[in-house]
């Protein structure tokens, strides 16, 4: 991720960093900036701090506009004992920032952190399950109107894409953990082709929905139809994972 920050990302985390080390002085233990959603032009960070307390986020307030303007997302805040005791709780969203971490100020507050690819796993399967139950239940909820089932389709797309990475991210047999820092719509579908067995054709129309807001097919029931199917044969897939 590093290569892929312009001046002007790396001049607003370097105000941020300054920000921060203005509000907490020397309890500012590190700052990393990772990746957020694919599409999303907002910078995302985690900040280490000693002795977190609602004066330091009463403090922070009056900077939050300024964050916004430079396209920062507030900066997750977090105390070293805190990151190691939730790893086993968010492992989904610590392997994808451990995945594209930049540090900024301090040392790197993952250096010897392993998150448990069990974890990983486990946390996939939940994620594939729900969003097979959520595209069930959509459908039903529809009642045949094409505009909601379209609807259903698009505001689908960017949890369906978070799920791909999740799983994409699981190692192959013998393969290193997490993956590459961001996916393409194109390496999405051609992963979840040669790994799941779901069409590429279909990973590529849900997430085209999602970016342009529609369906490119006049009756998305169809379309639906595929995707539950396929939703299923994802969830399937990461039931029966295993590392080795």
């Amino acid at each position: 991720m590093a290569d892929m920050l312009s001046d002007a990302q790396r001049a607003a985390l370097e105000r941020l960093a300054q920000d921060l080390e203005r509000v907490f002085a020397g309890r500012l233990e590190s700052l990393v900036s990772y990746a957020g959603h694919q599409g999303d032009e907002t910078l995302h960070t985690l900040a280490l701090v000693k002795g977190l307390g609602f004066k330091d986020l009463s403090a922070c307030v009056p900077l939050v506009d300024g964050w916004r303007r430079a396209r920062l997302a507030v900066p997750l805040m977090l105390s070293h004992d805190e990151l190691q005791r939730t790893i086993d709780i968010f492992p989904l969203e610590y392997a994808s920032i451990i995945a594209s971490a930049v540090v900024i100020r301090g040392a790197n507050p993952f250096a010897g952190v392993e998150v448990p690819i069990a974890d990983v796993r486990r946390a996939c399967e939940t994620q594939a399950k729900s969003h097979l139950i959520h595209l069930r239940e959509g459908f039903l909820e529809a009642r045949g109107d094409t505009a909601a089932i379209g609807s259903l389709i698009t505001s689908s797309g960017a949890p369906f894409r978070t799920l791909l990475t999740n799983i994409l991210r699981l190692p192959e047999r013998g393969g290193d953990s997490f993956g590459p820092a961001l996916f393409s719509d194109e390496s999405l579908a051609t992963g979840a082709e040669a790994r799941i067995g779901v069409p590429r054709a279909l990973v590529r129309e849900v997430l085209g929905a999602a970016h342009t807001g529609q369906t490119s097919i006049a009756d998305p029931s169809a379309l639906l139809a595929r995707y539950i199917d396929a939703a299923g044969r994802i969830w399937e897939y990461v039931d029966g994972w295993k590392a080795e």
